[in-house]
């Protein structure tokens, strides 16, 4: 499983910082502020996204995608719980998938296996499935609310 420790974070900073992001890593063994799930993994606070060297990246990538994904008035109240609905969750599983390509080193293929691993489940076995056959609905509400573009790339954006 790719680990923040993993990955340069001037990358991790980078990426989020398109969106607006901040990133805050927190000392080994603190508890993370902001975890809905505890241990290792991410937290979301307003638009802080915080993690420790051990954190997972899909994680890092599915809590950042939370921020993303939620509207502007939930993003200005957020502290741990991202709320939400089947179909926002449905696509920030997408979305964190399309951001590892935007990580040398992770990609989406590597993303989907992490998952996988994590115990995500989705109805046709795997992340991978899911996302090649399943996923029309999260990726409409990834284009509805500007999201993706018509190439189905990040733009980068905050959902209004």
């Amino acid at each position: 499983m790719l680990r923040v420790a993993d990955i340069e974070l001037h990358v991790i900073e980078e990426l989020l910082g398109r969106y607006r992001l901040q990133l805050v890593v927190e000392e080994d063994r603190a508890e993370i502020t902001g975890s809905f799930w505890g241990d290792s993994e991410a937290g979301i606070v307003g638009t802080t996204v915080f993690v420790r060297r051990d954190t997972p990246i899909h994680s890092l990538l599915h809590e950042a995608g939370h921020v993303v994904c939620m509207t502007t008035e939930r993003r200005d109240s957020l502290d741990r719980n991202a709320g939400g609905d089947d179909l926002e969750e449905a696509a920030v599983c997408y979305l964190q998938v399309i951001l590892a390509d935007e990580i040398d080193g992770v990609g989406r293929q590597r993303l989907m296996l992490d998952m996988d691993s994590w115990g995500y489940s989705f109805r046709l076995g795997s992340t991978r499935a899911w996302f090649e056959q399943d996923a029309e609905d999260a990726r409409e509400f990834l284009n509805n609310h500007g999201l993706l573009d018509d190439a189905g790339l990040p733009t980068f954006n905050l959902r209004q």
